[in-house]
């Protein structure tokens, strides 16, 4: 029995369910550092570099995952792979709300990435298993409407939640939260995972034919240093910049970014909704990636060069604009047969996790050493940092552009 014939045995509506509230967990926890750095950099004593390098270890072992988590979603299917791997983030949450130094909620956080590695990539794939091609867009973005839903969660609300209890407790729930939803994923996700597995040879193969294919890097840039600069500023230095350069309270701060995942949920519901009328109307998905990433670098160099004016709406734009990000996995899957959308997908996962983490560390990084070397304030090592970002984008953009006749076209052929 086909992968499709399996599907039909699980209403939609439970599949998505169970895709939604993983990805939901994998963006709260992703972004919960932004609303917890003051307490977690108080009770620590952590540095920028610190705190940075702390947050980003999440990125660190999710982005490692994503190679191998492509063959096993290739191999073995979504239902598998995903609720296996829960039971690690489970333990990580648990982990952190027990930790009492840096090293053990480092490593706490990094067992947390692991865990949630596949969230957005086993839906993708049960995506291109159990479903038709023209439906995928609309179902990425509506899954990508989970991951909003987190990051939202993870601002005001987490905020006013530690008015009522600690961050550990916080971690507690999670952890009991992400045991229910790898129990939920394994009970309701079909067990198919294509009608001819791949064996090991075919895998490893595969995998070397999307790292060496120009379609893979004419996108993966710009993917992975948007979205991936977007994670580092949204899940940690967002906060920092709206308090030490905008003049907000942590309150205020918490608004804004609330106002930021509102925006950014508003672009995945208009995505849900609207990609397959778009796609009829003439508007590929590159044209929209292309489209939506112009709009994130303007709404990047705004805020640098604004300050606290405008902050909502230009947050809210930086927000809005990086919903397109979804639609360059649907790009990279255009050049590739279905039988490598698991390799093809984890590997632009990678670069987009990649490029967070350098953002993430990076600007700690140049934030401790501006002050030390140059004696600047925080504040300038933020910009500093925040404009460095930005200057990559330019590039990336700069490339994709480029090569957008040459490569847009390029397909891989079985």
């Amino acid at each position: 029995m086909s992968g499709r014939a399996h599907a039909r045995g699980a209403s939609l509506l439970a599949i998505y369910f169970c895709f939604a509230a993983a990805y939901f967990l994998s963006y709260f926890f992703r972004t919960t550092n932004a609303v917890l750095s003051p307490q977690l950099t108080t009770e620590f004593s952590l540095s920028a570099g610190d705190l940075g390098l702390l947050t980003s270890a999440y990125f660190v072992s999710f982005g490692l995952a994503q190679l191998p988590l492509g063959l096993l979603l290739d191999r073995h299917g979504p239902r598998r792979v995903e609720s296996a791997l829960l039971l690690i983030a489970a333990t990580g949450a648990l982990l952190f709300a027990l930790g009492q130094n840096f090293t053990t909620l480092f490593i706490a956080r990094a067992l947390i990435g692991l865990g949630v590695a596949a969230c957005l990539m086993a839906a993708l794939k049960g995506f291109i298993l159990w479903y038709p091609v023209a439906q995928r867009p609309a179902l990425s973005g509506w899954i990508m409407v989970a991951g909003g839903s987190g990051a939202l969660v993870s601002t005001a609300p987490l905020e006013a939640a530690l008015q009522f209890t600690s961050w550990r407790g916080v971690f507690f729930v999670l952890a009991a939260a992400t045991l229910l939803v790898a129990g939920l994923l394994w009970r309701n996700l079909p067990a198919g995972h294509g009608d001819d597995p791949p064996g090991r040879a075919e895998l490893l193969a595969g995998l070397q034919q999307v790292l060496q294919s120009a379609r893979f890097w004419w996108i993966a840039p710009l993917a992975g240093l948007g979205m991936g600069g977007f994670m580092a500023v949204q899940g940690l230095w967002c906060m920092p910049w709206l308090i030490e350069i905008a003049g907000y309270s942590k309150e205020g701060a918490a608004q804004v970014l609330l106002v930021m995942s509102l925006a950014q949920l508003a672009g995945y519901l208009a995505l849900g909704l609207g990609a397959t009328r778009l796609a009829l109307w003439g508007l590929r998905p590159r044209q929209l990636f292309l489209g939506g990433f112009s709009l994130h670098v303007l709404a990047m160099a705004l805020i640098i060069l604004c300050g606290k004016n405008w902050s909502g709406l230009l947050w809210g734009m930086y927000g809005l604009s990086v919903t397109i990000n979804v639609l360059g996995f649907n790009l990279l899957a255009e050049g590739f047969p279905d039988r490598l959308a698991g390799r093809a997908s984890t590997a632009m996962n990678l670069m987009m996790f990649a490029g967070s983490f350098l953002a993430q560390w990076g600007i700690g990084v140049v934030i401790d050493a501006s002050g030390a070397l140059l004696h600047w304030p925080q504040a300038d090592g933020l910009r500093a940092g925040f404009g460095l970002l930005l200057a990559l984008q330019v590039a990336s953009w700069l490339w994709f552009l480029w090569g957008w006749r040459r490569h847009a076209g390029a397909e891989v052929h079985q």
